[in-house]
């Protein structure tokens, strides 16, 4: 069950985002008064695709994946999202429903701002502005590079790609732990026979090492030539 913090304890001194950093007194006072911090505890949804939304999310701390949902057998998963990412910014620019679901990964802690302090926030302050654009292009990059992936790689250069992304700029955490096949195959876009069938590959060659959940790249090279010309 989520657990609800009260407003004082999602303070903008722990929100660590450069646009925070310029706002003006009054400016932090409306951010502050429209702000709530919640607890999600594993498997529970941060965002439902195509619910209603009020928020702007924040991510204080923790682990999540963003998803498109398919047809109830298989998704498509786009990023982890991680400590110091929002979620769901389309809102702030008159999108009234999540585009995407997100789930949490492990106990993730996150501040919602409603979204009219956003979209009025954006309007008032071109720095603030400036760095949600910024933050909004970014994600929109690693859609379109997924896109691309799909369309142009073949199965091992899928996989290897997405253990690439898994493994790289998760601030030293180890985010396999948390993944099941199907997730990693949900990132790759493949099915999860071939997911489990490509891995074992993978191993025998001496690219990974697989010890249950957990997958150790050996080989960073040679994954990212497979990737490349995959």
């Amino acid at each position: 069950m989520k657990t609800f913090v009260p407003p004082d304890d999602c303070s903008l001194g722990s929100i660590d985002a450069p646009c925070f950093r310029n706002l003006l007194p009054e400016e932090i006072a409306l951010a502050r008064d429209s702000k709530t911090r919640v607890i999600f505890r594993k498997g529970e949804n941060l965002t439902k695709q195509g619910a209603f939304a009020s928020s702007v999310l924040f991510i204080m701390d923790g682990l999540a994946k963003q998803y498109v949902e398919g047809d109830g057998i298989r998704n498509f998963n786009l990023k982890l999202v991680q400590a110091g990412e929002f979620v769901g910014l389309s809102v702030a620019f008159d999108n009234h429903t999540y585009p995407y679901s997100v789930v949490a990964l492990r106990e993730t802690t996150v501040c919602l701002i409603e979204k009219e302090a956003i979209t009025n926030l954006i309007r008032a302050n071109g720095d603030f502005a400036y760095n949600i654009i910024k933050r909004y292009c970014e994600q929109n990059n690693r859609l379109y590079l997924s896109l691309r992936d799909l369309m142009y790689k073949q199965m091992n250069g899928r996989l290897a790609g997405a253990l690439l992304y898994l493994a790289a700029g998760q601030e030293g955490e180890e985010v396999f732990p948390y993944l099941s096949r199907k997730d990693i195959a949900d990132f790759a876009g493949l099915s999860t026979e071939s997911t489990v069938k490509l891995l074992k590959t993978f191993e025998k060659e001496g690219l990974i090492n697989l010890n249950d959940k957990n997958i150790e790249l050996l080989d960073f090279p040679a994954l990212e030539q497979i990737s490349q010309k995959g």
